[in-house]
């Protein structure tokens, strides 16, 4: 198992290249698949959930080879619409292949899908999307078969703004006979991507970025190269980061719209933040402010897996700090992780309160999920002394090395594996 070693106490220095978003890469890798042909994805990071969907399409009969960044996929030889439960169980976003698989062959077979354990995270608004544009689902245990002899376009008002609800049906729809209207749909950017990718290959939709989006079904699509938006999630990371070590980093390859809510957020902390087209400048040369109240909520709010990293910060700010997660019941694991390294913390009724303290010192400590790793790395470059980061596979699930990444900026962190000796404290 690995771990990486991080010496803390060293402000970040130095400018970064943010890599694509794994959140726009996965449902247009998925939508790959609705059509026949070579299928060229550029900017596409090199992290373990890509890796489980390249497995996945292979198992399906694709072609799919990741290299320098983009994705060779031949889908003309796909063969089947059943993905494996072994795969499904190790990635969430595997239930994005659910709309394009049925729109393709008329029949798909999945199963409850894995990701990390953050709380409850129902897949009944992509099978109630699927079934009203005229899919018959049967479930049976943890497996789920889905059937449709003719897609049929429909108006389909989701419960909750669903990203991968929404980035499904829009994937069915595509090819749908008729008109289909998704209300109350999810406004992330990577939908946005996902809508231009369909576009492009000559989907008519509408309306992504907005609560209400229309798509005309077409007959048929084609293949086109394409090229994935910067993640913004990274990107926040390493501004969070950069702030918390009292650093100055410049990021380049950004798309400083889709951060709106996080550069608010840290500049309410005292935090310098400078935009200029595709780069963004952060510095904070003193201690961070508390700030009042940051809620999570669905974009365009302040997205809840920048949640645990915003804490961190606001562990090190001069006052008391409360933050409110509305999306995930279960996004408070790190504190406890934090509190071992000096953090004072206390959790109720949905919401951390933070009094922040001078300086948070090293320990051992364990990534319960993606986010929560990236967050304790965080904390591990802002303590003083030594921090073991445990666990870190949740963490490659969404940062290409980011002990590379951070590195470049100056950072003291390994990586090692269980069977090289450390010394830890």
């Amino acid at each position: 198992m690995e771990k990486l070693v991080i010496e803390g106490g060293k402000p970040l220095s130095g400018t970064v290249r943010i890599h694509g978003a794994k959140n726009a890469a996965l449902p247009i890798l998925a939508a790959s698949t609705m059509v026949e042909g070579v299928h060229r994805i550029g900017n596409v990071p090199d992290l373990l959930d890509i890796h489980v969907m390249l497995h996945i399409l292979r198992a399906l009969g694709c072609k799919a080879e990741l290299k320098d960044d983009v994705v060779s996929l031949e889908t003309s030889s796909a063969h089947s619409s059943h993905i494996p439960e072994e795969l499904m169980r190790q990635m969430r976003s595997s239930i994005f292949l659910m709309g394009p698989l049925l729109a393709r062959f008329g029949h798909v077979q999945v199963y409850q899908p894995g990701g990390c354990a953050i709380g409850e995270r129902k897949i009944d608004l992509h099978l109630k999307g699927l079934q009203a544009l005229g899919a018959t689902i049967h479930e049976s245990g943890n497996t789920i078969s889905c059937r449709a002899d003719k897609l049929v376009g429909a108006d389909i008002t989701l419960d909750f703004p669903s990203v991968g609800a929404t980035e499904n049906i829009m994937m069915a729809a595509a090819l749908a006979e008729g008109v289909t209207t998704i209300s109350n749909a999810a406004r992330e950017p990577e939908i946005q991507d996902l809508q231009n990718f369909l576009n492009a290959m000559g989907a008519k939709m509408i309306g992504a970025g907005t609560d209400t989006i229309t798509i005309e079904g077409v007959s048929r699509l084609a293949p086109r190269a394409y090229r994935i938006i910067p993640d913004r999630i990274v990107a926040g990371t390493v501004m969070v980061a950069a702030a918390a070590t009292k650093g100055d980093v410049t990021l380049e390859n950004v798309c400083p719209a889709h951060l709106t809510s996080v550069i608010h957020a840290l500049k309410r902390a005292g935090v310098q933040i400078a935009v200029d087209d595709d780069i963004i400048q952060v510095s904070c040369p003193t201690r961070p402010r508390a700030v009042e109240r940051i809620v999570t909520s669905p974009h365009p709010s302040f997205p809840t897996d920048l949640q645990a990293q915003m804490m961190v910060l606001l562990s090190l700010a001069d006052g008391v700090s409360v933050i409110k997660e509305t999306v995930f019941e279960g996004r408070f694991k790190h504190v406890d992780e934090l509190c071992r390294m000096g953090a004072d913390i206390r959790v109720g009724f949905n919401s951390a309160f933070v009094r922040g303290v001078p300086r948070l010192y090293g320990a051992t400590v364990e990534a319960t999920d993606l986010r929560a790793g990236a967050a304790l790395v965080i904390a591990g470059l802002a303590a003083a002394g030594t921090t073991v980061v445990e666990q870190i596979h949740h963490i490659d699930r969404g940062y290409d090395r980011i002990e590379r990444m951070f590195a470049r900026l100056g950072a003291r962190i390994e990586r090692f594996s269980h069977a090289r000796q450390l010394k830890v404290p």
